[in-house]
């Protein structure tokens, strides 16, 4: 049967009297030359989404997840630790249970996790490079008999609430990594580099290789909560969510399947995502409302993120 072109209604959006603006200032700074490109000489601004907290600052709230705001190519990469960026699932181990970053535990075997350490670490369960659904699907399928799990492994990038500035504390994992002697427990490659030039050297080595991008670590911070200064991300596109409201039907090769995805943006702007959808996808599509990760490589002047790319479903928390 064919797919039919079904859609959620448009929810009220309280914030419609500032999308004028927000869409008006898109439109403003593009024309300025300022939209983001892939290189590091037009990286947008690392405190666009948030505002970064000062480095060392200590956290008053319950420990949870450093967030990554966006490299700036202003910033001097030479304090920082450089890393791949993962396309994993993010794991925080609190000594006793794995979990996710919403605080829900990770269904685990139980050999899995037996012999990690005492202590809290950070770090992304990961297949490999372009394996997040098959990933995704394992862990949502909550088996821990599931022979899949022997392939994952526990990448660690930090400790929560740890020691020490980011050196001290990458040392201290690089100790309880060595201790555990688990071949699905390591270390995520850490490396500096000296320059802008050789940041984006190893930007286009990563890219072209699989990887998504970079992580950067200031060597000097110490650990803090939410988004900061201390942790940045490097990708040659930027990303966002939208959630699902409706299909467009395929047409020729595709007809029965999805042409593309109807999505809204969550200050309600609504465009269509069609690029980057395997068959499979199209013939079994994220749900009505589920959110959905796409790439893109700037906004137009109407502030319509420009030829959009699914990536994933954000099918856990």
């Amino acid at each position: 049967m064919p797919l039919r072109d079904h859609h959620l209604p448009r929810a009220s959006d309280p914030l419609a009297p500032s999308k004028g603006i927000a869409l008006a200032v898109c439109a403003l700074i593009l024309a300025l030359g300022l939209s983001p490109a892939p290189s590091l000489a037009q990286a947008p601004p690392a405190g666009a989404n948030a505002a970064p907290a000062p480095l060392g600052a200590t956290s008053t709230a319950a420990p949870v997840a450093m967030l990554a705001l966006r490299y700036d190519a202003s910033i001097d990469p030479a304090a920082y630790w450089v890393s791949e960026k993962l396309d994993g699932v993010r794991a925080l181990w609190d000594g006793q249970r794995l979990r996710f970053r919403s605080g829900r535990e990770i269904v685990a075997p139980a050999w899995f996790i037996a012999a990690l350490p005492a202590t809290a670490v950070d770090g992304e369960l990961w297949l490999g490079r372009r394996r997040f659904d098959e990933l995704s699907g394992l862990i949502r399928r909550e088996d821990p008999q599931d022979p899949g799990w022997r392939d994952v492994r526990y990448l660690l990038f930090d400790q929560p609430g740890g020691a020490g500035d980011f050196t001290t504390r990458l040392q201290a994992l690089r100790e309880l990594v060595a201790a555990a002697a688990l071949p699905w427990l390591q270390l995520v490659p850490q490396q500096r580099v000296p320059d802008r030039a050789t940041l984006q050297r190893l930007l286009d080595d990563t890219v072209r290789s699989g990887g998504e991008g970079l992580m950067l670590h200031r060597a000097d911070a110490r650990w803090q909560s939410g988004r900061s200064a201390a942790l940045l991300k490097l990708t040659p596109w930027l990303d966002a969510e939208a959630r699902v409201v409706g299909y467009v039907p395929g047409k020729g090769r595709l007809q029965g399947k999805v042409g593309a995805l109807r999505v809204e943006a969550a200050d309600g702007r609504r465009f269509r995502i069609g690029s980057g959808l395997t068959d499979a996808i199209r013939a079994n599509p994220p749900a009505l409302g589920a959110l959905v990760t796409y790439r893109y490589r700037e906004l137009t002047p109407a502030g319509q993120p420009r030829f959009p790319r699914y990536l994933r479903e954000r099918t856990l928390p």
